[in-house]
């Protein structure tokens, strides 16, 4: 006679194994020969010349602002402006995005396809926030305590030695906290990333469906030379 009753089972060991993957794997000469073809088409593209740096670019050159991340910012303004009054009517009325977003230096010489790639190689896309003027003070403050040079366009910035703020303006005009104002940022931003927790409640959120790398891209393509400078959009006070 055998019981019907169920033993209650019991995990008594976790064994695990590192399997180490290196070159010294062989090639299956079969996939190699199926993958080359559309390896060799993809780099191709890749390293098309589309544009040219007269100098090399790195994200770690300013302390408040650097010239690839004025060029990142303004870059996201000038081609994402066009798409954004098309469907609404407004312009942005500024652009934030985050220095950690930027992973790659511009090399001074040829910039190619794949030179956006490595700057951007998240699949990231523009939205545009509407906020009250009190939440872009928050963004101020926001930036002020960082004192990053994350990447700010039409947004002007001048601290004291103490970093405190001294004066903040969009587009040249003191924030209004009765105004709504439109921020282009990016759709990691605009969900909390980096701590950036003032984009929300948002009176709106319109999503462009342009992914930043392609608005590089875009504009890489028609721009035969770049040359970005570090600015006063975002400076320290001497004295």
């Amino acid at each position: 006679m055998f019981s019907c009753k169920q033993e209650t089972q019991h995990l008594t060991r976790i064994e695990g194994k590192q399997i180490a993957i290196t070159d010294s794997l062989e090639t299956d000469a079969g996939i190699e020969a199926f993958v080359k073809p559309y390896r060799e088409h993809i780099n191709k593209d890749l390293d098309s010349v589309i544009s040219y740096a007269v100098a090399t670019y790195s994200k770690s050159d300013g302390e408040l602002n650097t010239a690839i991340g004025n060029l990142f910012a303004d870059v996201i303004y000038e081609q994402s402006n066009p798409v954004f009054k098309k469907r609404t009517g407004k312009d942005i009325d500024m652009v934030l995005v985050n220095h950690g977003g930027i992973r790659s230096i511009i090399s001074k010489g040829d910039i190619t396809t794949r030179t956006a790639f490595e700057i951007m190689p998240f699949e990231n896309s523009v939205v545009v926030a509407a906020i009250k003027g009190s939440q872009v003070n928050d963004l101020v403050d926001y930036l002020v305590t960082a004192k990053r040079a994350h990447p700010i366009s039409k947004l002007n910035l001048t601290v004291d030695t103490n970093y405190q703020l001294v004066d903040a303006r969009i587009n040249n005009k003191a924030i209004d906290t009765s105004k709504i104002y439109y921020v282009a940022t990016n759709d990691y931003l605009y969900n909390g990333g980096d701590g950036m927790d003032f984009f929300k409640p948002s009176d709106s959120l319109y999503i462009l469906n342009y992914k930043i790398r392609n608005a590089l891209l875009d504009y890489f393509y028609k721009t035969d030379t770049i040359n970005p400078v570090i600015d006063d959009r975002f400076i320290k006070l001497d004295q």
